[in-house]
């Protein structure tokens, strides 16, 4: 009846370029969002003044709003014809939400890229980062040119999109690939060479063995490596990896398992692409990023343009969240306890537990009243959203769930989040303990305790259990590296435990209920401590990452020179020895490219600083582990000392240690660590030979009085028997201090194993003494029970307690073989 174009004026919705007019405009189903909050509006306004900047990163707090941020800054960019548009998130399951948000505030979506109305910049794109990151991307790869065009893009969680890219640009080789065996017939000799123990552990199918192939090496066979990738790059195996990565393989680290070879670029090199390059707008979204260098190393984003993200004014629009950190409280509380608490929570809330790994998911198996899975994981959501479900366990899944409201009202981060690939295990094993690995850590607990706390007026009690998660968090300043809500909510944790110290974990109910039945004094507290928060201005120097892409991006376009100047500089001034040694190695990686006798010698003086680094061609002369130069108790207390300013710190990092210390899979590296830890805190001198030199044992403990242990870790085994090449492993590393080692000083072969009896086919020497299941638990309890109580008594500094503690826990250098170790059997 009436023709609205006689009327006269426009309709915002499709004229106006201001989000937040377009939002009020548009035709909303429901009431859920009938006005925009605060945050969105001050959001919307600051992005369209700066519209026009290529790449802008939008910070928003988890609830927040952010889908619908996103999509009204597409609808904008529509109606001021920078389309087509494309909405990104990180999985299918998201995309659906997106979807159905987008359906509520009336705003037209596609999920098909080929939709003619996508192609006029009528409707939104809206895709999972799978679709426009791949080998064979709809949009366009490398030479192919853009195929389908991208205007204006939002990245949305592009913290969650991260791991998906890191993914795609890594190649895996099976070990079933006969690409595999050829690669592996290329690199037999110098993998050998770099470390004879793991190469012959990787041709025997142990899942904890792992190698990279010398950067020289790689380099020098880039050929052969290229023309075998060649015959294969149909294959199912590469067919979506080799075209992103084949014209960026002489910066790439090749890693061998005995499962897969991975092959990996130093950092992502986006513009094969080229659809997102030219992009004229591209947003990233994001509520958890302490760390934006990886926006750079991912997404291209100039570093100028990170210093400055889109923020709300206030930094306090987050959920109610109590943080826990049980054995941070009582360092008694054990896993079980954990546990326990945990089920009993779950009779009246439903409790959601993140899992590091299939290996710690099992542990919960008895109280679990469901485990999602990949299978499972949309209907096992959908439940907890409707209904009481229980006890939840989830399998490294930090990123991407939503879990509102009373979905989750009790979070469980249950320890590290593990590696996810070949390559981050290298680092780790490399950089052990420094904060340039441990941001990376911290960002994906974050992630993960964000799934209980969808919205400002929603609340979730998230504990962290795990020393490994809580020495992690409590080293270097680790908790700097969260975002402020969360800094602030930890501190809020902090004040709580002071109160509550040493009580049992029964006990940690009832202090849940104050969040858990929003007491009014806490939920004052809580929402007070947070509501003068702000965003913070990062105003730090430029991060390692950063200067390390900066050197790779001049690397690839042919200024190799250039690229060592910038990675030298940045090694320099780097304090961490770890992490100076580490840049060392990648200074000769790049040398290697112009210059390869210069670069051996980099790489010498590289291990100076980390031993666990890449050994040169020369080879490293062996330096003798000092017997100890003064009595135990007073090596104890001065290496305490060095180490730990505030005793409930030395508690946190001791617990973490003996954590690390059980016979479990894949935690080979943790375990010799751990030992050799556990030798200087116990005040012993200790090295690790094989990690260091190639040669020798996993440990290497010197216990006073001219006395050694010579010890193998077979921490992973599962065998009724100890296998000849064991035996063989020992005998010899017993002969490689024999010949290396003076008369004077004597030995004791030890092999961690949990089992004492030799395959019939070994030959074992006489002097062998095992530390089995049993004795490695009596060495925990007994390690744990004196560092319990010289820390209790403050006794750190005491001398005569750490003596006669150490002899009541029978932990001297003469009680070691006696009460830990007992007799083989042939």
């Amino acid at each position: 009846m009436l023709d609205f174009a006689r009327l006269g004026g426009t309709n915002p919705v499709d004229c106006s370029f201001n989000p937040r007019e377009i939002f009020q405009a548009l035709p909303k189903v429901g009431g859920k969002f009938q006005y925009p909050r605060d945050v969105q509006s001050q959001v919307w306004a600051k992005w369209y003044d700066r519209r026009d900047t290529n790449n802008l990163v939008v910070k928003m707090n988890t609830g927040g709003g952010k889908t619908s941020v996103g999509l009204l800054i597409l609808k904008s960019c529509l109606n001021e014809k920078k389309g087509p548009a494309v909405y990104v998130v990180p999985d299918n399951y998201l995309v659906e939400q997106v979807i159905s948000e987008a359906k509520e505030i009336g705003i037209e979506t596609t999920k098909n890229p080929h939709d003619p109305r996508y192609l006029s910049g009528k409707n939104i794109l809206v895709i999972n980062i799978h679709k426009l990151v791949n080998g064979r991307s709809v949009f366009g790869v490398d030479d192919e040119g853009v195929k389908i065009p991208i205007g204006s893009i939002v990245i949305d969680d592009a913290h969650a999109c991260l791991d998906t890219v890191d993914q795609q640009f890594t190649m895996e080789i099976p070990s079933f690939s006969p690409l595999y065996n050829e690669l592996l017939s290329t690199f037999t000799s110098v993998l050998e060479k770099q470390n004879y123990a793991k190469y012959h552990e990787i041709l025997n199918n142990d899942p904890s063995a792992f190698l990279q192939v010398p950067f020289w090496s790689w380099q020098k066979q880039q050929s052969v490596v290229m023309q075998a990738l060649v015959k294969y790059k149909n294959d199912q195996v590469i067919e979506y990896s080799y075209p992103l990565l084949k014209s960026h393989l002489q910066l790439a680290n090749c890693v061998f398992s005995a499962s897969k070879i991975e092959i990996s670029p130093h950092f992502i090199p986006i513009s094969v692409i080229p659809a997102l390059g030219r992009a004229a707008r591209k947003i990233f979204m994001t509520a958890t990023l302490a760390d934006d260098s990886i926006l750079s190393t991912h997404f291209g984003v100039n570093p100028n343009e990170l210093s400055n993200p889109i923020t709300p004014d206030s930094a306090g629009d987050v959920g109610d969240r109590m943080i826990l950190l049980p054995q941070v409280i009582n360092p008694q509380i054990t896993d079980k306890d954990i546990q326990q608490l945990c089920k009993s929570v779950s009779k009246k809330h439903n409790v959601v537990v993140i899992a590091p790994s299939t290996y710690r998911a099992k542990f919960w198996e008895g109280v679990a009243d469901l485990t999602l899975n990949s299978n499972n994981i949309s209907e096992g959501i959908a439940r907890l959203k409707t209904q009481h479900v229980g006890l939840v366990v989830l399998n490294n899944r930090y990123d991407g769930i939503d879990l509102p409201q009373t979905a989750c009202r009790l979070l469980v981060i249950d320890g590290l989040p593990d590696a996810r690939n070949l390559i981050d295990r290298v680092k780790q094993s490399s950089l052990m303990s420094s904060n340039y690995d441990n941001v990376e850590k911290i960002q994906r607990i974050e992630q993960g305790m964000g799934r209980g706390v969808r919205s400002s007026d929603d609340y979730c009690v998230v504990m962290l259990t795990g020393k490994g998660l809580t020495s992690t968090i409590y080293t270097d300043n680790a908790i700097d590296n969260f975002s402020p809500a969360t800094r602030t909510q930890m501190n809020i944790s902090e004040n709580i435990a002071k109160q509550v110290a040493d009580k049992p974990a029964s006990d940690l109910e009832t202090l849940m209920d104050y969040c858990l039945l929003q007491d009014s004094q806490w939920v004052g507290y809580s929402k007070g401590q947070l509501a003068q928060l702000i965003y913070e201005e990062r105003t730090d120097i430029k991060p390692i990452k950063l200067s390390l892409y900066e050197a790779y991006l001049l690397a690839i376009r042919g200024d190799v020179n250039g690229a060592c100047r910038i990675i030298e500089a940045t090694a320099n001034v780097c304090n961490d020895h770890a992490l100076k040694g580490y840049l060392k190695q990648v200074l000769a990686e790049y040398t290697n490219i112009n210059d390869e006798s210069q670069a051996q010698l980099i790489l010498l003086n590289a291990n100076i600083y980390n031993q666990r680094l890449l050994k040169p061609l020369s080879g490293i002369s062996y330096t003798k582990v000092n017997d100890l130069t003064q009595e135990q108790a007073k090596q104890c207390s001065n290496y305490l000392n060095g180490k730990f300013l505030v005793k409930n710190k030395m508690i946190i990092s001791a617990n973490a240690v003996i954590d690390n210390l059980y016979f479990t899979p894949k935690s080979a590296n943790k375990f010799e660590a751990a030992l050799d830890e556990l030798a200087k805190m116990l005040g012993f001198n200790s090295q690790r030979p094989e990690l260091a030199y190639n040669k020798g044992p996993d440990n290497l403990w010197s216990i006073g009085n001219q006395q050694y242990l010579v010890i193998e870790c077979k921490n992973e085994a599962t065998s009724d028997t100890i296998n000849k090449g064991y035996c063989n492993q020992l005998n010899g590393s017993s002969t490689w201090f024999e010949n290396l080692y003076d008369f004077s000083s004597n030995h004791t072969p030890i092999m961690i194993h949990p089992s004492v009896k030799f395959e019939y086919a070994s030959s074992p020497k006489p002097t062998i003494r095992i530390i089995n299941e049993q004795k490695l638990k009596e060495l925990r309890q007994n390690a744990l029970r004196f560092f319990e109580s010289i820390s209790a008594n403050d006794e750190i500094s005491n001398i005569n307690a750490i003596r006669n503690k150490l002899a009541a826990y029978k932990l001297r250098g003469l009680d070691i073989v006696e009460q830990y170790t007992v007799p083989f059997k042939a």
